[in-house]
């Protein structure tokens, strides 16, 4: 088995990114169950997070696991049946990020692939009426210089003054426009001293710079073709980052709010994943100049619409997963992969929907559904076993100690998190308005606690079904007609196949099988202290609709190959990146060291690619048995 490096997230790796500073609406109508990306809906966490993960070492592993060991397993939340009867076989999932490549498809059936940094002629800018002098001619090469370090974030804090000289307004002007256009980033204002006329560049993303740009500021007015579209579309290749954080860096350099930005779901953060992304108003011009400075980010193929995109609108994702140091034979790797194309595996929600600490979402879901709104706050605000930072242990010390919100709040560097945004709704209400205080709380986080607990449920009752049924369809299953839900005779289950069947999430407008299994549902949400019949609530966010899902999702366009290799730091994977640099395509070493497995596969939206890799490895994909297992690996 190959030494772990000391830390497989960078060791290897380029470009990480610069600091800086989601959506799943509850519909009122049952619906075909829609997330906004393969993964799940962001606020639910991230896809890396299940799995894992190469650590620092024996020490830190142990150390980890043993503060694992409150966390949640499968078993929690109802993951509990395989599609195939194969012979599982171990293996490491993300060992480094570029190990999980996702290219979205668009609603074109498309893979997006990025392959052109080129920005195409009618996105050039118009020429102004009068023709404005050359960059060479207004800045200085010296200025130039002092201008890229303070771009490159080499003083965030400083700044650049240029002086004046024969100071008319149109020559500051010129200065400005010079600046803002080869420098994105950075943020210009004429200043007087002396007598003297100086424009000052600073940096838009230094702490004193954002105290003076205003979030809400709107963007620049500046000519636009009528013949353009407004909305220029661009693909995003990002590496190790979020989507919504990739969103906050753009919005930064461009001086533009966040919504300006609109894209069809969101990506893994640990992974290199590629998708397209539209912006109102900004020319592709602009947008190609922030390739200069951008690290772990890349942008191009550009084009202009008339429409922005939305969530949802994509066909799915394809995912190239890397699993290292696997101990299957090529006999077992071929009955997993085999099965996994032919039939498929079980469309499980996966463990990211459920949290990673001891007190699990679905948890504080269901004690919003029941109205016990002083368990609600307990949940997120007491004291917790397992890994947190230290800044949160105190903070639910404090509260635990003096129920105090103003004292919890205090112990928090950042209020933003869940906990901070809570005590400061309980400081401005009172704990006495505890319903009110809690939508403090953004909307989507309140909602993917119930959408959490919806999870477990169909999870639960899934395994049931498979259990009681096996994969075939039955009398008194469900399939869709359409967007309405039909329940099978005997005689239809005979011509319909087990892809072809639904299970509802609960809410009140939906129906639920015939069959014992259909049944469950309200025994167990009466164990929950839930009335399935009554699932509309006072507060009108959190009344479910319900919703359905196909229990069986089989992947399409399904390949594999087993690779031997040497050095356990290199990329199994050649990026889009890569080949944009003319950069050579992975060697394999058929006499290798070490064996990978390496995989594509096609998804719909609303499914998870960790419950497929559970259904070829048969491992159990939470943290907690995860670094169980890598613990046992290390030592």
């Amino acid at each position: 088995m190959a030494e772990p490096e000391p830390e497989p997230v960078l060791v290897g790796e380029k470009r990480g990114c610069p600091d800086c500073e989601e959506e799943e609406t509850p519909t009122k109508k049952p619906r075909v169950e829609k997330d906004q990306e393969n993964g799940g809906p962001p606020h639910h966490g991230e896809e890396d997070e299940t799995t894992g993960d190469a650590s620092d070492g024996e020490e830190e592993v142990e150390t980890f696991a043993d503060m694992m060991k409150h966390g949640l397993t499968e078993l929690d939340v109802g993951i509990l049946k395989y599609v195939s009867n194969h012979e599982g076989f171990s293996g490491i999932l993300k060992e480094r990020y570029s190990d999980f490549v996702v290219n979205e498809i668009s609603k074109q059936g498309k893979i997006v692939h990025l392959d052109d940094l080129s920005v195409p002629p009618e996105a050039e800018e118009v020429p102004e009426v009068e023709p404005q002098p050359e960059d060479a001619d207004v800045l200085t090469e010296e200025q130039k210089k002092q201008l890229g370090e303070l771009q490159l974030y080499k003083n965030k804090e400083d700044n650049v003054s240029i002086e004046v000289v024969d100071d008319t307004k149109e020559k500051r002007t010129v200065v400005h426009k010079a600046i803002k256009t080869q420098y994105p980033g950075l943020e210009t204002m004429t200043e007087e001293r002396d007598g003297r006329k100086f424009i000052v560049a600073y940096h838009a993303a230094g702490k004193k710079a954002l105290a003076e740009v205003k979030a809400t500021a709107a963007p620049r007015k500046h000519f636009w073709p009528k013949n353009r579209g407004n909305f220029c579309h661009f693909v995003l290749y990002k590496e190790n980052k979020d989507t919504m954080d990739a969103i906050n860096v753009l919005s930064k350099f461009l001086r533009l709010r966040p919504n300006m930005f609109s894209y069809m779901g969101t990506k893994d953060k640990r992974a290199i994943t590629v998708q397209e992304i539209a912006v109102l108003k900004i020319t592709a011009e602009r947008l190609s100049h922030l390739n200069k400075c951008l690290i772990n980010l890349k942008l191009g193929n550009f084009c202009y619409k008339n429409h922005p995109l939305k969530l949802g609108e994509l066909q799915g994702n394809h995912f190239t997963v890397i699993i290292r140091n696997i101990s299957g034979t090529d006999e077992q790797v071929q009955q997993a992969l085999t099965s996994l194309k032919e039939t498929g595996f079980v469309n499980y929600y996966g463990m990211q929907r459920f949290g990673t600490t001891a007190v699990p979402t679905h948890h504080v879901g269901r004690a919003i559904l029941k109205d016990n709104w002083k368990e609600v706050v307990d949940l997120i605000l007491k004291p917790r076993p397992g890994a947190e930072k230290e800044f949160l242990v105190r903070c639910r010390e404090e509260w635990a100690k003096t129920q105090d919100p103003e004292a919890a709040l205090k112990k928090l560097p950042n209020k933003r998190c869940v906990e901070g945004q809570l005590l400061r709704g309980l400081s401005m209400y009172g704990k006495k308005n505890i319903v009110t205080a809690f939508g403090m709380i953004p909307r989507n986080n309140r909602l993917m606690y119930i959408h959490s607990y919806q999870s477990a449920v169909w999870n639960t009752m899934v395994s049931r079904r498979i259990e009681a049924f096996g994969l075939k369809a039955v009398e008194g299953d469900l399939v869709l007609k359409g967007t309405t839900a039909h329940v099978l005779s005997a005689a239809e289950a005979e011509g319909c196949s087990i892809h072809d069947i639904v299970m509802p999430l609960p809410g009140f407008d939906v129906i639920y099988p015939s069959h014992p299994v259909g049944k469950g549902y309200r025994e167990l949400l009466s164990a929950d202290g839930l009335d399935i019949d009554n699932m509309r609530h006072n507060v009108k966010d959190y009344s479910l609709a319900g919703a359905y899902r196909r229990i069986i999702i089989r992947p399409s366009d399904v390949t594999w190959e087993i690779v031997q290799y040497d050095d356990p730091k290199i990329s199994l994977v050649h990026s889009d990146f890569e080949k944009l640099e003319n950069k050579p395509a992975p060697v394999f070493n058929k006499e290798g060291k070490y064996r990978a497995l390496r995989m594509e596969f096609s998804l719909p939206p609303s499914t998870y690619a960790t419950m497929a890799i559970r259904e070829v490895l048969k491992l159990d994909t939470s943290i907690k048995k995860q670094t169980q297992l890598n613990t046992t690996w290390f030592n």
